[in-house]
């Protein structure tokens, strides 16, 4: 049986994205043109456009797309804006983020995942985006400061050296808590400090590295 992937995705979009209330076209637009089902393993894509997460391998997860989505648009990024992705996992939110004009330095732990993210992101000839694997809790400081950071894993504690990396007036999205206790929040440097707003209860994997938060 051939499966329409780009109706699934339309429909994906009017009923989880819209249909929440999520109404800026750019977000809507990307994520209607880039092909999620590229970025799930074959054994299960029949679930690649359910409102929920999917798994990729390794005990990750792609994440449910009203939560690609409402990250994406508290981000707020613009053409040109440098963004830091914290855990690439499948890359869905990489391409989101670059179709949105961002450049995109993302990093993964886990050498097998980003190495299938690159094979796929290639493919969708986004040139916006570089991809380094490493421990996220260190950030990627040689291209720092960032206009935004997006943390897509849950750690305990804000890792200092990622608010370190963000630039005055820059944003930051990061889930914190334990499993089945988690927030989102977004953190704006500010000249004197960091403003801090709670968003949404969200369930993200636990972020893992080296947990430098002292």
């Amino acid at each position: 049986m051939t499966v329409n992937h780009h109706q699934e995705r339309l429909i994906m979009v009017e009923t989880q994205i819209e249909g929440r209330g999520i109404e800026d076209e750019r977000i809507l637009g990307a994520m209607r043109a880039t092909e999620r089902h590229r970025f799930v393993p074959a054994d299960n894509q029949d679930l690649v456009y359910r409102d929920g997460p999917v798994g990729i391998g390794r005990g990750q997860t792609i994440s449910q797309p009203y939560l690609v989505a409402l990250m994406s648009k508290a981000l707020n990024v613009s053409e040109g804006s440098r963004v830091l992705e914290i855990g690439t996992g499948s890359g869905y939110q990489t391409a989101i983020l670059a179709t949105l004009g961002a450049t995109v330095h993302s990093i993964e732990i886990i050498e097998e995942l980003s190495l299938r993210a690159q094979r796929v992101l290639t493919e969708t000839n986004l040139t916006n985006v570089e991809l380094h694997i490493g421990d996220g809790f260190q950030g990627v400081p040689e291209h720092a400061p960032y206009d935004g950071i997006m943390v897509t894993a849950a750690p305990p504690r804000v890792p200092p050296n990622l608010l370190e990396q963000l630039k005055v007036g820059g944003t930051m999205l990061i889930p914190i808590g334990e499993r089945q206790r988690q927030t989102l929040w977004k953190i704006t440097r500010t000249p004197t400090g960091f403003d801090k707003t709670a968003l949404h209860a969200v369930l993200f994997v636990p972020m893992t590295g080296e947990v430098s938060i002292g």
